[in-house]
């Protein structure tokens, strides 16, 4: 990783989302994207079963092109988070915006594109501070409220799609589904018993993780 500072420096914050890869039901790596993906070009050659890699904060599988030398593998991986960056309307601190004006605090905040009815504007251009302001102050009203719901169905749907993915023709699948998604922690962590630790303790990992970050 040393050899590449000033390129991995330029990169968008999605070529280091955190990943876990999976050779089989035994976990490999864990890490940065970039780092997952050098460790499984270091060994895919020695693996035995198929390698999977998941995006821990989705939970889906990432395709990686790992052909190629590694200059080549960090140029592809680059050019795929950036493309996703820009789908996605993401804008990071590397993106050409207009400079902020002298002592003017930066936010860490990203801009991506709302798409609102008029008499919408109209009103958010009447509240103070503006429109930006108001839609934070909406968002953080609404996750004070909802009671962590949101938070909950996404840690549901992040370790559903890595439990679909690896763990489909397991023993219990189907009633540690329909425990999680019942709420039912303790029933879900002993229908994966009898499952391969690494699955089971990913698992728990993804569930779990949403809720640790809401208390702190």
């Amino acid at each position: 990783m040393g050899l590449y500072p000033a390129l991995i420096k330029a990169m968008s914050t999605n070529f280091s989302i955190p990943c876990t890869a999976f050779s089989g039901t035994r976990r490999i790596a864990t890490g940065a994207l970039i780092d997952v993906a050098l460790m499984i070009k270091a060994i895919e050659a020695e693996a035995q079963d198929p390698i999977l890699t998941f995006n821990d904060l989705s939970g889906a599988v990432i395709d990686l092109d790992l052909r190629g030398s590694t200059a080549e593998i960090v140029t592809r991986l680059t050019r795929a988070s950036d493309a996703e960056a820009l789908a996605s309307g993401h804008r990071n601190e590397n993106t050409h915006v207009p400079s902020r004006s002298r002592g003017r605090p930066k936010l860490g905040v990203i801009a991506r594109e709302v798409t609102l009815l008029p008499r919408h504007w109209e009103w958010l251009a009447k509240q103070p501070g503006g429109a930006s302001q108001a839609l934070r102050r909406i968002v953080d009203e609404a996750r004070r409220t909802d009671g962590g719901k949101a938070d909950r169905h996404a840690a549901h749907e992040r370790t559903y799609r890595f439990l679909s993915a690896l763990a489909g023709d397991l023993a219990g699948y189907e009633e540690a589904i329909r425990a999680l998604f019942a709420g039912d922690y303790e029933a879900f962590d002993s229908r994966m018993a009898t499952w391969p630790s690494d699955v089971r303790n990913h698992a728990m990992k993804l569930l779990k993780k949403p809720l640790t970050e809401e208390q702190q």
